[in-house]
């Protein structure tokens, strides 16, 4: 099979495209014919050695896939060889098969294609868990979310609304916003045109934001908390702007506020059940067109390096997709 693989940490452009031995799927494992895998911020930093996990050399990256099940292992009940699925790989997809463990694989819905699949699982389960089990968010709260049309972003704005809360995007491009309020935002702020403080307070009438979905840290970080509500919750996603940002916890204690960690993968091993409800309501909302996965660029295999530096240098607005068959 063909696969594309980090045989050293470095840049995407040193990935390779080469044929490699099939995976064999062990007992507790499925064997997936991918047809496309998403590409997300991990994967950026997966190939440099920055992410928690180290794969052994030489391995792909791509953390989800879409595709077809062509073995099951004895241990596995609830899969059959020809089932529609959407897996969480951690990495590997970026190949035309990959073996995944049983307990991290979905069939999707009949109404799904293999590229929405591919661009759902790891944005929307994200979001939801960070939305819901983290957040508690509730009816008529104010969510503010960052980064509001990259991946992650895009599905907390959805899923905000599916939540019946009042959403505001935070992004730093008009385009970008345009994006977000397709997505259905109440309110839009361009951080690169005012300050994200000072446009929080004035949104909601000086109380702050009751919940903040935070995948980019650095400033916006440092400016969202003091900007949160009485009681607020500010979700920490991830770091796409590169710097770890500092709490002085001073400011968690004058609000009453609490910094919530939200670690979808190690959620869905820790609590199958919870992570298996979620989706069970997601693709309710998908079937109810509540949920509307943006694939913004889809490319081939052969181009997944490009994939994955177009998404690292954030250029990428939505989903990015790399089509395997």
């Amino acid at each position: 099979m063909k696969a594309v693989l980090c045989k050293a940490f470095g840049p995407a452009e040193s990935l390779v495209l080469e044929d490699v031995a099939s995976p064999v799927a062990k007992k507790n494992e499925i064997l997936l014919d991918v047809h496309a895998a998403g590409v997300n911020f991990p994967d950026t930093l997966i190939i440099e050695g920055k992410y928690q996990f180290k794969p052994p050399f030489p391995f792909s990256p791509g953390g989800e896939a879409a595709g077809v099940v062509r073995e099951v292992g004895e241990k596995v009940s609830h899969l059959t060889v020809g089932d529609r699925v959407m897996a969480l790989t951690g990495w590997g997809s970026f190949a035309e098969q990959v073996a995944v463990p049983g307990y991290n694989v979905l069939p999707i819905p009949p109404s799904m294609d293999f590229n929405v699949a591919a661009a759902f699982s790891m944005t929307y389960g994200t979001s939801m868990h960070a939305l819901k089990q983290r957040a508690n968010l509730q009816p008529g709260e104010t969510l503010l979310v960052l980064g509001a049309s990259g991946g992650v972003g895009l599905a907390a704005v959805e899923i905000g609304k599916a939540m019946g809360a009042r959403v505001i995007a935070a992004a730093s491009s008009a385009e970008k916003l345009a994006v977000a309020k397709a997505a259905g935002a109440d309110e839009l702020i361009n951080y690169s045109e005012a300050s994200l403080k000072d446009e929080i307070k004035r949104l909601t009438d000086g109380q702050g934001a009751d919940v903040i979905y935070d995948p980019v840290g650095g400033d916006l970080f440092d400016q969202a908390i003091r900007a949160i509500a009485w009681n607020g919750r500010l979700l920490v996603v991830g770091f796409a702007s590169g710097r770890i940002p500092e709490l002085p916890v001073n400011l968690a204690l004058l609000k009453g506020a609490a910094v919530l960690g939200v670690f979808w993968g190690s959620f869905a091993q820790r609590q199958p059940q919870d992570n298996a409800a979620n989706f069970q309501q997601l693709f309710a909302w998908f079937a109810e067109g509540k949920l509307k996965p943006l694939v913004s660029q889809v490319y081939p295999l052969s181009n997944a390096a490009q994939a994955i530096d177009d998404l690292g240098q954030r250029k990428a607005v939505g989903k990015v997709v790399v089509q395997v068959r």
